[in-house]
């Protein structure tokens, strides 16, 4: 079994950087799992740990059913794909492939067929015999891929492995190593500070912040349910929009913006949740797509509409993203995902309405989640 399990792992450098703070989750046999955040987090370094490129301050690394923390690297039975491809120059494709193999004395014959076959999974066995400056972007990342396949190892570790690709290949590349998951049924954990490759690749997905593990979910419950305002604006592209205002009783529970600039009514199920935050200052939470123009025909629940001001239209194609924006000495800018269609001119007035179905609400000193079902998913 190739499960792979962390309790409290802690990595303290000598000038007392704490870089991970008492780290506890566990990795099923065969599951794929994004660790994602910000630069700086403490998610490479938690991946260097289980590789064994970083030594462990405290705690307890497993994998399978034995402790690694003082096995060498060689010795873990994991296979790393990193950011640069580290590929040698004066080898060819083939030879960087067999490398770590023929250092380890395999048979020529099953050198040849691991290779091969890593080839056929990854589309490049037309290019085994070039040299890594003959070939793009995209074909030296899946020779690296391919050096890690060879092993054969029970785990793959991948330190963001897309960051040197152009947009288009990142999205071609992310979807063959998913594909290259499914097939091979391994272990994976896969290290980036892109929220996208997290959302589309991961079974679950941790995040973190400095050094801190914030939430640990599937990509879906991420979403939806975020312990944490961090949580919230890192997941999801255009970010969430924080609206500041407070909590009043106006013929039941309603949010009222700072300003006055808007005021929603809660739904049954706020009204029991925000019950205790009368008068209290809270932030709204809401996607961009879940504000409409108002009659739209996409909206489909309860809503609350509320004129204000086009700053800036977005056109791409298939929706248009629009910038609005609240009047008053404290203007809030909020953004819109909608469908093609005619809009304002910025500049002038627009109304807007929020789907009082899909509100999120933080308290304003510790920016946690409000609500039973999102502070029941808190790890951290």
């Amino acid at each position: 079994m190739a499960h792979v399990q962390l309790q409290n792992l802690r990595k303290v450098y000598p000038n007392g950087f704490v870089a991970v703070h008492d780290a506890s989750f566990e990795i099923a046999d065969g599951e794929f799992v994004v660790l994602v955040g910000p630069s700086g987090c403490g998610k490479s370094t938690t991946l260097r740990m289980v590789a064994g490129l970083e030594t462990i301050t405290s705690g307890d690394l497993r994998i399978g059913d034995r402790v690694v923390n003082d096995v060498p690297p060689k010795d873990r039975d994991i296979a790393m794909v990193f950011q640069n491809y580290a590929l040698y120059p004066h080898m060819s494709v083939f030879d960087n492939m067999a490398f770590g193999l023929k250092l380890r004395k395999y048979p020529k014959p099953e050198i040849k067929q691991r290779v091969e076959q890593a080839a056929e999974i990854l589309g490049i066995e037309a290019i085994l015999d070039r040299k890594p400056k003959q070939l793009s972007g995209g074909q030296r990342q899946r020779v690296a891929v391919g050096r890690a396949i060879v092993r054969q190892a029970e785990v793959f570790l991948f330190d963001e492995p897309l960051s040197n690709l152009d947009a288009k290949l990142r999205v071609q590349m992310r979807t063959e190593i998913a594909k290259l998951h499914r097939r091979l049924g391994k272990t994976m954990i896969y290290v980036t500070h892109d929220q996208v490759e997290a959302m589309t690749m991961g079974d679950r997905i941790v995040v973190l912040k400095d050094g801190y593990i914030q939430q640990i979910d599937t990509p879906l419950n991420l979403y939806n349910h975020p312990v944490n305002r961090f949580v919230a604006s890192f997941i999801g592209s255009p970010a969430m929009n924080f609206v500041e205002g407070t909590i009043e009783q106006a013929d039941g529970l309603v949010f009222r913006e700072r300003a006055g600039a808007f005021t929603l009514p809660l739904t049954p199920a706020w009204q029991d949740r925000l019950a205790g935050y009368v008068e209290h200052s809270v932030t709204l939470g809401i996607r961009p797509e879940d504000l409409y123009v108002a009659g739209s025909p996409y909206l489909r629940g309860a809503a609350a509409e509320a004129t204000l001001q086009v700053e800036v239209l977005e056109p791409m194609g298939s929706e248009v993203v629009v910038y609005v924006r609240t009047e008053g000495a404290t203007p809030h800018t909020l953004v819109a995902r909608v469908a093609p269609q005619d809009l304002p001119e910025p500049g002038a007035p627009i109304r807007m309405a929020f789907d009082l179905g899909k509100l999120h609400f933080f308290d304003d000193e510790t920016e946690a989640a409000l609500g039973p079902m999102a502070l029941a998913k808190t790890v951290a």
